[in-house]
């Protein structure tokens, strides 16, 4: 590179809130034009670091220096003006408002009266969604996007800016391989452009492939820089977590029991059509296919958050007709929901009302009041239960990290006890270490006798974990692989694409339905 000074600059910054040493002097650099992974387990402090960088936090100690200037007591809105622009991991979007308002809020162009200039916007947004390739209507309510399509959004607006260094958090987290590919194509235009781009991420095979440079944080430090090149996985994660990583898919084939759910010709109106499965005691059922295949969408329906138009569900063995969530948990189904921060935590209660909130019932007393002390005992045992690191039941859940966040979910869902669990992007934006006991816990509650329907998007996941897989393809079952053992991600990519007559080697799908 012709630069000799980096780009960016960040010398022993420290950063502290209450009873938290979140930074611990962390210097950091980035090159002109160079993509550089910055990865660690949830709470490592990367988040914290970027928040930092782009002007939400103000760091309590060191110095930041940007195109070998020092900036210092500046606003978000003035760290765009220097060319730094973030894609938060979290996103809140204003769902019912248009794409094309989403992407120009707050910078609106306007005309000679000083009003928006719709039409303007409209033309403007249409080159930025043509940029990334997302064929979308820009007047479309952001509502009415998947999550990968939000997150597509997101990453648009962060082009539109025009930054010479762009923070991406967790920007892969919920699209599928598909999408994952056009996102390195535009990091990999940007790079040629000479942008450069800070990339936060828990794939790493996916940092492997498109980052120059790796920073490993633990415990708010920086604990080691280095060329992609000259790590491995093994030794990156080593980094990240202190420790050799040993089995990373703890999954043991459990002893399978009674059919527990069986779905016939189950269809909806506009997602998917003549869906049919059976899920055994003690089985994980892998759904996978590409965003907008249908797959959210069967396991809502199944679970009365949308209307079936054909089709018959039997739970054990019984004709069922749910149309309500709560119908469906009576039923003993619970419900693990894709997008944990929109439909999942309320962020302001506590570890426990987080927990509690759809198990009040067990815990009135004879005049029908809630027996506090018997909500924050069960809530202490699920702390405990499934190792959730918080300081306390009170702890606002929107302190915890990613991993811990979605164990409180878990054991929300597990205190109701469930025979069937639906599981959608589980591990969706959590840290190895975390996914990894995510995956011990799923493995466990198989053992135990439950039914888990496993929806995500992560082909080593779906193999690591489930002992069928249901691949879906534009609302329609293309098939049921039965023998995962020897199974691979390409023979699923053909089935999520509707593909695989083309495909020769089918001696390995054993038996297949659809």
């Amino acid at each position: 590179m012709d630069n000799q000074e980096p780009l960016l600059r960040m010398v022993d910054i420290e950063k502290s809130f209450p009873g938290v040493r979140a930074l611990k002097k962390v210097n950091f650099t980035v090159n002109y034009g160079e993509v550089h992974a910055l990865v660690g387990e949830n709470g490592a402090g990367k988040s914290t670091l970027m928040k930092c960088l782009i002007g939400i936090y103000k760091p309590n100690g060191g110095e930041i220096c940007f195109e070998n200037k020092k900036i210092e007591n500046y606003t978000t809105a003035e760290a765009l003006d220097f060319g730094i622009s973030m894609i938060h991991q979290e996103l809140s979007p204003v769902l019912y408002r248009p794409i094309m308002e989403n992407l120009w809020l707050g910078r609106e162009p306007l005309n000679k009266f000083g009003l928006v200039d719709h039409q303007k916007m409209y033309e403007k947004s249409l080159e930025v969604l043509k940029e990334i390739d997302l064929q979308e209507d820009p007047r479309t309510l952001m509502v009415n996007l998947s999550v990968a399509k939000m997150q597509m959004v997101e990453i648009a607006k962060a082009i539109s800016y025009n930054a010479k260094l762009i923070i991406m958090d967790e920007p892969s987290s919920a699209l599928t391989e598909h999408e994952e590919k056009k996102l390195f194509e535009i990091i990999h235009r940007l790079k040629n452009k000479g942008t450069s781009i800070i990339y936060i991420s828990h794939r790493l095979q996916e940092i492997v492939s498109i980052c120059d440079r790796v920073t490993v944080f633990r415990d708010g430090e920086n604990v080691g820089t280095e060329e992609i090149s000259k790590l491995t996985l093994d030794q990156i994660i080593a980094m990240m977590i202190g420790r050799p990583m040993t089995e990373m898919y703890p999954k043991v084939k459990a002893e399978l029991g009674d059919v527990l759910l069986d779905v016939r010709h189950l269809s909806h109106r506009k997602f998917f059509r003549n869906i049919s499965f059976q899920v055994r005691a003690g089985e994980v059922l892998g759904i996978s296919g590409l965003v907008g295949a249908g797959r959210t969408q069967l396991i809502e329906t199944i679970f009365g958050m949308r209307p079936k138009s054909e089709g018959e569900i039997y739970v054990r063995g019984k004709k069922v007709e749910i149309n309500t969530p709560q119908e469906a948990i009576g039923l003993g189904m619970g419900f693990l929901t894709e997008d944990r921060r929109a439909t999942g935590v309320f962020a302001v209660l506590g570890v426990d009302t987080n927990i509690a909130i759809p198990n009040y019932d067990r815990f009135l007393n004879s005049l029908k009041l809630v027996d506090q002390r018997a909500v924050d005992q069960g809530c202490a045992d699920f702390v405990n239960k499934i190792q959730i690191k918080t300081p306390s039941l009170k702890q606002a859940i929107q302190h915890l990290s990613g991993g811990n966040q979605q164990k409180v979910l878990l054991a929300r869902w597990l205190m109701t006890e469930p025979d069937i669990l639906f599981l959608d992007e589980p591990t969706r934006g959590i840290d190895v270490g975390a996914k990894a006991e995510i995956y011990k816990l799923i493995s466990a509650l198989a053992n135990q006798g439950k039914s888990i329907i496993m929806v995500s998007s992560e082909l080593p996941e779906i193999l690591g974990m489930a002992d069928r897989i249901l691949v879906m393809h534009e609302g329609r079952m293309t098939g049921i692989i039965e023998n995962t053992a020897e199974v691979t991600q390409d023979l699923i990519m053909h089935y999520a694409t509707g593909t695989v007559d083309d495909f020769a080697d089918m001696e390995l799908m054993g038996e297949v339905h659809g």
